[in-house]
């Protein structure tokens, strides 16, 4: 089934494209907190054409564009139906062709504003390849949009060749995992270490996280478990009409929050927020592979020195810290945190190392920091790792 640029622009002039609407789910609660615009043809028959079927034609040309803003304008409508029950975030996908288009926060603002909606019931969806194929254009682009209070979604995430250094770079909001993501239901080990490390570093780097195309009770019970913030899925539900999508707004306004949402989090939840506590008490954290003499700083931030390399090798690492101890203090320092003095210490027993020592800040002025090795054991290898909290003392 094809269709031509024509007959799928004819089709928008007469209001046959309508858009319908896929719940989002929160993946501890099953409440609903959100939705994506997904754009559907409705013959005069009644027959429903999935997009499939025309919009790669559209995408050949702006007719995409042209697709997009409508779909924009059919979701200010429903929204505006929804004056008198909860409005819940809708997005919406856009082209990369958009990312040339000039003024673009400008005109979508003028359009959310037209129907008096605030700004954040709208999220604008990119795919991940519009990303890495624009990249010159599309942070610009991004920043103006959530400059103009959008956010801002990574769609289709792992259905390419996903560069994560450019995700880090990019400002985006949410993270959308792609559904071929989930494939082997989650049973397989290599697919679930590979999720567990996705919805780590999205974590880390404060972006939402939804799970795309959740149809097993198994997915669903394996993303509760890693800390998936919402599901969207023919499990939660499908894409529906608008009237449909209304009438479970409706039914949605009445279910109250749980009162204690640490009853109901995940283990992943409640590791994260240790996580965020450790990183506030301690300002430099360093994960340390003493068999194999490697280390990589996990925070680091508001500590007396600024100039240590976040990853390399240890005995490097603490040749470069007894160099910057007070002179009284190099010798204790060097001696203590030897690494073949912590790997015996290891072996002999002991939990973990503790000094206290003097450090020239980058301000010229030595202060006292306390440096504690905890040896931890891991569920993958052998190896003798060490986890260092540092923390800067007050004077005395």
């Amino acid at each position: 089934m094809n269709f031509t640029a024509d007959e799928i622009r004819a089709a928008l002039k007469n209001g046959e494209l309508c858009a319908y609407y896929q719940p989002q789910y929160d993946a501890v609660t099953s409440l609903m907190k959100s939705a994506e615009a997904l754009v559907r043809w409705i013959k005069p028959d009644g027959t429903v054409i999935s997009p499939f079927f025309f919009i790669p034609t559209a995408e050949e040309s702006d007719l995409i564009m042209e697709i997009d803003w409508y779909v924009t304008e059919c979701v200010c409508k429903t929204l505006e139906k929804q004056n008198m029950m909860p409005q819940f975030p809708i997005s919406v996908n856009f082209s990369r062709r958009h990312i040339r288009e000039t003024n673009f926060a400008e005109k979508l603002s003028d359009i959310i504003d037209s129907y008096d909606l605030p700004h954040p019931l709208f999220e604008v969806e990119i795919t991940e390849s519009a990303m890495v194929a624009e990249q010159e254009k599309i942070l610009s682009w991004i920043n103006s949009i959530r400059s103009a209070g959008f956010s801002v979604a990574i769609d289709d995430f792992g259905s390419g060749l996903s560069s994560l250094q450019f995700v880090k770079d990019v400002p985006a909001d949410v993270l959308k995992l792609d559904k071929s993501l989930f494939s082997q239901n989650c049973e397989n080990e290599k697919e679930r270490i590979v999720l567990e490390s996705i919805f780590n570093f999205a974590h880390r780097l404060h972006m939402k996280t939804v799970a795309e195309g959740v149809e097993t009770k198994e997915q669903l019970a394996f993303l509760r478990s890693c800390d998936c913030n919402r599901i969207q899925g023919y499990l939660m539900g499908k894409p529906m009409p608008e009237e449909e999508y209304l009438s479970l707004c409706q039914l949605h306004r009445a279910v109250e929050e749980p009162l204690d949402i640490l009853q109901l989090q995940s283990p992943a939840s409640a590791i994260n927020l240790l996580l965020d506590v450790i990183f506030r008490r301690y300002p430099l954290v360093i994960f340390t592979n003493l068999t194999r003499n490697t280390f990589y700083m996990m925070a680091y931030q508001n500590f007396t020195t600024t100039s240590c390399p976040s990853t390399g090798i240890f005995d490097e690492l603490i040749e470069h810290g007894t160099n910057s101890m007070h002179p009284d203090d190099r010798e204790a320092f060097a001696s203590t945190f030897n690494r073949q003095n912590l790997i015996e210490a290891r072996k002999s027993g002991k939990q973990e190392i503790r000094l206290v020592t003097r450090q020239l800040g980058d301000d010229g002025i030595y202060r006292r920091i306390e440096t504690t090795d905890y040896f931890v054991d891991s569920n993958y290898t052998n190896d003798i790792i060490a986890i260092t909290l540092c923390d800067n003392l007050p004077d005395d």
